[in-house]
């Protein structure tokens, strides 16, 4: 888009582009999302940058109207494979606070000031600045929706000091944080954090969560009344998250073991239901396709479930080889039951029927592959994934080269094509994978002709044809 075509969302409102771009005031010193119901600022008054950490680093603070901080991600990120799309996906899953820029480049191939330079000139801010973006938007929903001290909410949001807290807050929201705590919240809902997911419209939040609900594993996860909820083993601690429809966004209730998770549990929930996807180019897309329009037509807004867990849907894409839906979900219940962690004491007695975290790829690993429920060979693809991603060989994470991971899955014996492919749309999030090798959608598709036409959204796709009534 050209700042003339982003004018012209911005007169019009358009939601569609919310955490797409921001748009800043010059005269106010103010930046909104597109949407922001204000008075639209005149041309020559506005400027627009693709990050709202750019908006920060150029001076502005956030509008306490439309709260721009509260928008869903640029689907750009999910579809980019280059070093900044790599980048991106792993500053906003908290790689930065946990290991330092210096590991962010690492993890990408480049030295720090390279992509430093590259962030800089296609996000408008260097990785610090991204990562300062995050913190401020965990803390806050740490400060509106907790009673914790401001100290603990400092250190817990990534902060290193709490005068580095005070000054960020006043900067990004011109209030500091002892005025923006609301009274109660917290003492209404001890021990939970409950925040609102925004999407963009439309969405199929509730079929999303029946999809997810299908396939649930019997201690880590569970599905009733349109409520899914599971188990989180996040990089500091574990949790447990529970995730319902609201109206227009998804009720999110986290009880974390450590503060310092919410980031990366909060992006894991939204890669997940895929939160960040752009419908109406998914949507415009299949228009004029005489398979897909109809199915898209009767499903508005589908999503292509990720997962918060890509070494765990690593080894269920494995167990689920040639097998049905529950038969896979049995094999994996067994598994978690011979080796998944139990919850720890605190969360164990508010679990329900969730009573563990899956195994870690280390565990299965070491386990015996006779002794897995599963046939021989099976068992040994297994314990040689499982030993493969402990051991760093197989790149899961989310600033994994998503062609080397697929490229390094097909050389293990044991996994084909179809095993590589669902791991790379589910588990990499990738938004561009159709499933040809599928039953259900070769039975929907009957040829593969025509569905390139289809891309960058052929996950969406095989989505969409997994709903076909041919497929039966």
């Amino acid at each position: 888009m050209d700042e003339d075509q982003r004018y012209r969302a911005v007169r019009s409102r358009d939601a569609r582009f919310d955490g797409v771009f921001y748009t800043a005031v010059r005269t106010t010193g103010i930046y909104c999302r597109p949407s922001c119901p204000a008075v639209t600022p005149k041309r020559v008054n506005t400027r627009f940058y693709p990050s709202s950490a750019a908006a920060q680093e150029a001076g502005f603070r956030a509008c306490k109207r439309c709260r721009p901080d509260r928008v869903p991600g640029s689907p750009e990120w999910n579809l980019r494979a280059d070093a900044v799309g790599r980048a991106m996906r792993l500053i906003r899953d908290g790689a930065v606070d946990r290991g330092g820029v210096g590991a962010l480049a690492d993890a990408v191939g480049y030295s720090e000031r390279q992509l430093h330079r590259l962030l800089t000139a296609e996000v408008g801010a260097g990785p610090l600045a991204l990562a300062r973006a995050e913190r401020a938007q965990t803390a806050r929903v740490l400060v509106e929706t907790t009673t914790m001290p401001m100290a603990d909410i400092a250190f817990a949001s990534g902060f290193s000091s709490v005068r580095q807290f005070n000054a960020t807050m006043r900067a990004v929201f011109d209030r500091t944080p002892t005025r923006m705590r609301g009274r109660g919240t917290a003492r209404r809902n001890p021990g939970a954090l409950l925040l609102r997911l925004p999407y963009r419209e439309p969405g199929d939040v509730p079929g999303t969560l029946r999809f997810l609900g299908e396939r649930a594993v019997p201690g880590v996860e569970e599905y009733a009344d349109g409520t899914y909820r599971r188990t989180l083993a996040l990089p500091r601690g574990v949790g447990i998250v529970e995730l319902s429809a609201g109206d227009g966004y998804v009720r999110c209730r986290l009880r974390l073991t450590e503060p310092r998770d919410l980031t990366t549990a909060v992006r894991r929930c939204r890669s997940l239901l895929d939160l960040d996807a752009d419908p109406v180019a998914v949507a415009e897309t299949f228009a004029g396709d005489g398979l897909l329009a109809p199915l898209v037509g009767a499903r508005p807004g589908i999503r292509s479930p990720g997962h918060v867990d890509p070494s765990e849907l690593a080894v269920r894409a494995v167990l689920g080889q040639q097998v049905s839906v529950a038969a896979a979900r049995t094999l994996a219940g067994r598994l978690v039951r011979d080796h998944g962690v139990p919850l720890p004491e605190g969360l164990e007695a508010l679990g329900g029927g969730l009573t563990h975290t899956f195994p870690a790829p280390e565990a299965l690993a070491a386990a015996d592959p006779a002794r897995l429920s599963v046939p021989l060979t099976r068992g040994r693809t297994l314990t040689t994934l499982a030993a493969s991603i402990a051991e760093g060989e197989i790149d899961l994470g989310p600033g994994c080269d998503r062609e080397e991971t697929q490229h390094r899955l097909l050389g293990l014996r044991g996994i084909g094509p179809w095993t590589a492919h669902y791991i790379r749309m589910r588990g990499l999030g990738d938004p561009d994978v159709l499933l040809a090798g599928d039953l259900g959608v070769r039975k929907a598709l009957g040829s593969a002709e025509g569905a390139r036409s289809w891309s960058p959204w052929r996950s969406y796709a095989t989505h969409l044809l997994w709903t076909s009534p041919e497929k039966d």
